[in-house]
């Protein structure tokens, strides 16, 4: 139990610093300010549900393992 509450923070923390460092970086130019904002916001929303989701099929995969063993033993 205390192995999935340590991956699910690490796993936060990592995604907040993955966010902060590299996503947010992300810029596009050249089709007028206001499309670019609107794509640049589009990439970022997209890569940000994509790590989402990857945090929860991998806590989810965790998580059975986990409880699995605790019902064999």
């Amino acid at each position: 139990m205390y192995v999935f509450i340590i991956m699910m923070w690490l796993l936060i923390l990592a995604g907040g610093g993955i966010l902060v460092v590299v996503v947010s970086k992300i810029s596009i130019s050249g089709y007028g300010n206001e499309i670019d904002f609107l794509i640049a916001s589009l990439i970022k929303a997209v890569i940000a549900i994509l790590l989402v989701i990857a945090w929860i099929i991998v806590l989810s995969k965790l998580k059975n393992k986990i409880f699995q063993k605790q019902i064999e033993s």
